[in-house]
């Protein structure tokens, strides 16, 4: 059985600054990582990739503009394999920002969104879990002809 928190609060939470984004604009996505536990989180894995959906669409055009955890920049954004700053203690949060541009050229009416691989270890190493989260999609939409 877990702890009380971890009832009440998922592992990591996605959120992102927009619902719809115009061809040449950015969107931020932050995934914020919260120690369930009752005992200090000491080791974290997280990947971040497209979901299929979002590969499967060739014509939508979009490229990593930044990745910031708790102000600093990550520091392996080729894989995205991201890491936060550890130990991290019970009922305590870390958050990390991927910024998006979505190409001028881009296709309209597409949905960007992500999958991501989190795996960490609490308990003073004894204990672990793991699980995938997915982030909200993101239209892209073009204004209106007039």
């Amino acid at each position: 059985m877990g702890t009380p928190a971890e009832a009440d609060t998922a592992d990591l939470t996605f959120s992102a600054d927009r619902t719809a984004v115009a061809p040449g604009s950015t969107v931020e996505l932050s995934m914020t990582l919260t120690n369930t536990q009752s005992t200090e989180i000491r080791f974290v894995y997280q990947s971040v990739r497209p979901t299929w959906d979002t590969e499967r669409q060739r014509d939508l055009v979009y490229s990593l503009v930044s990745c910031e955890a708790a102000g600093s920049p990550c520091q392996d954004t080729d894989r995205l394999g991201l890491g936060y700053a550890v130990p991290l203690p019970p009922g305590a949060s870390r958050t990390v920002t991927l910024t998006y541009r979505v190409a001028p050229d881009s296709a309209c009416g597409r949905t960007l969104g992500f999958a991501s691989y989190l795996y960490y270890e609490y308990g003073s190493g004894l204990f672990s879990t793991s699980d995938t989260y997915w982030s909200p999609e993101v239209r892209v939409d073009c204004p209106a002809a007039h």
